[in-house]
């Protein structure tokens, strides 16, 4: 488009508004377009941003700044929306970038505004494509447009949008909680201690209460507390010198030390042994620590979030858990209710799992409105981890590109939770009853030799058993490869598990 005669005034405008990627050179018509939509949403409080094919900012209005500072603006142009507002939504299988691809419109998201080393801020986002028929009269590049509003201005909030961050995606009034205290402690180091059923996606959180720390920049250091055996785990833990055991060939460092300049995660930390719950209670009052045969004394400056599905007051009442060292764990207590304790979060869920499977499998798929019936009438015993099997599973079998109920025939035959036992699964972990849990630990009637249990009770098992089968097929009374054929049977067997004896099934063993 050609250049116009300069017209008073509206050069002024336009960089006072717009922040493109290069400088274009004479003002044009797009030019004057540009400026005076950023100019209109300026003045009601919001921010305008272009993308091209590529998810990459071409434009970002002034107003910007406002939200994230100075320079913003021209500090976010020729960055992938990604980098901006977390690949959770703009990432290869993000849930807003696949629903522009697919000439989709979303309206009141909200996500996490990020740039560089600026303080994150909230924000809620309106995303759609462009319209063809107006390339023409606008920069040809823009695909994608993007309006950014400060979250506590946006009603949606009220009425429940879906919010993203660190990887979850919710709804629920319980996660926006969780959420929000994840954003207090952006400035702090104190010691997490989160609870909650397997699966409801406890390490996601402490990735994300890391990735919003102070220590971002160091490593987040992960090891499974119910994994090994207490010596093996002391090693890992605090490492080891040369011939302290048969064995230990070298020095090894320890993930304490590892960790040093970043964050811990103890995972399943209420399994950990009596003798190194004594260890690791010293670490977190003092921070120092000796490796497996050696006198020196260590110091370790990690900071430690763990997590847990035991009832840890129930485990320092029975004698199996340190007193002491709970309440050094529990400086700031983060409870994951259950899926089936906040389903308005089942439907984003569905949606955001759908498309990352999908996109790893090359497949844009949607759900019919009775197969989310059908997911939001289900308990999900297993939580989000058993959510992504059965849509996993659900696309394996689809042929169509719509799913349909009798893509999800296991979860027909389990019946909802009744009112008190959802009561009971909705009370945060500490103050869960000895009689509640028991209630729900019940196992099932007693059944025929050799025949598959019911599905729920299967699946109690081998979430009693963390999915090692070795360990449930024991509790069941049957062998590896009877318990492989109840799993394929049922659905809970997943793709790549095609013999009982090979490598797929680390995974479960492990």
């Amino acid at each position: 488009m050609p250049p116009i005669a300069p017209v008073p005034g509206w050069n002024m405008v336009f960089r006072a508004t717009m922040s493109p990627v290069n400088d274009p050179g004479p003002l044009t018509l797009a030019d004057a377009a540009w400026a005076g939509v950023a100019a209109a949403f300026a003045a009601l409080g919001r921010s305008f941003v272009c993308a091209d094919e590529r998810f990459r900012v071409i434009h970002a209005s002034k107003s910007l700044d406002e939200l994230l500072g100075p320079g913003a603006a021209e500090e976010a142009a020729g960055r992938g929306l990604e980098d901006l507002l977390g690949a959770e939504l703009f990432g290869a299988a993000g849930a807003l970038r696949l629903a522009l691809t697919a000439g989709e419109r979303r309206e009141g998201w909200r996500a996490h505004l990020r740039l560089g080393d600026r303080d994150r801020r909230l924000v809620s986002l309106t995303v759609a494509p462009f319209v063809a028929d107006a390339v023409n009269a606008c920069d040809p590049r823009v695909r994608y447009v993007l309006v950014v509003r400060p979250a506590e201005d946006d009603a949606g909030v009220a009425l429940g949008a879906p919010i993203a961050v660190g990887g979850f995606i919710a709804r629920s009034p319980s996660m926006s909680r969780i959420f929000g205290l994840i954003e207090n402690l952006s400035h702090s180091e104190a010691t997490v201690l989160i609870a909650g059923e397997s699966g409801t996606g406890k390490e996601v959180i402490a990735r994300a209460i890391h990735e919003h720390s102070p220590r971002r920049a160091g490593p987040f250091v992960a090891v499974n507390c119910g994994a090994l055996p207490a010596g093996l785990l002391e090693s890992e833990m605090f490492g080891h010198s040369r011939g302290a055991f048969t064995g230990a060939v070298r020095d090894r460092v320890g993930r304490f030390e590892l960790a040093s300049d970043g964050t811990l995660f103890l995972d399943e930390v209420g399994d950990l042994p009596l003798e190194l719950q004594v260890k690791l209670l010293r670490v977190l009052q003092d921070g120092t620590f000796e490796r497996v045969g050696e006198n020196p004394t260590r110091v370790s400056r990690a900071r430690v979030i763990a997590a847990t599905h035991v009832d840890l007051p129930r485990a320092v009442r029975e004698g199996r858990f340190r007193e002491d060292l709970y309440y050094r764990l529990r400086v700031v207590p983060i409870d994951v209710l259950p899926l089936r304790s906040r389903r308005e979060d089942v439907e984003p869920l569905a949606h955001a799992i759908l498309s990352r499977v999908g996109a790893r499998q090359g497949r844009a798929l949607r759900f019919s409105p009775d197969a989310l019936r059908v997911l939001l009438g289900y308990d999900w015993p297993g939580n989000v981890r058993e959510m992504e099997n059965v849509i996993e599973y659900a696309m394996a079998v689809c042929r169509r590109q719509t799913l349909l109920p009798e893509d999800f025939p296991h979860l027909g035959s389990v019946r909802r939770s009744s009112p008190e036992e959802a009561e009971i699964s909705a009370r945060p972990a500490p103050e869960r009853s000895a009689r509640g849990l028991e209630e729900r630990s019940e196992p099932a009637s007693p059944r025929p030799p050799g025949q598959a249990p019911a599905l729920q009770e299967l699946r109690r098992i081998l979430d009693d058993a963390r999915w090692r089968r070795s360990a449930a097929a024991k509790a069941l009374g049957v062998s590896r490869t009877t318990l492989w054929r109840w799993m394929r049977e049922s659905g809970l067997a997943r793709s790549g598990d095609d013999a009982p004896d090979g490598d797929a099934t680390k995974r479960y063993d492990e």
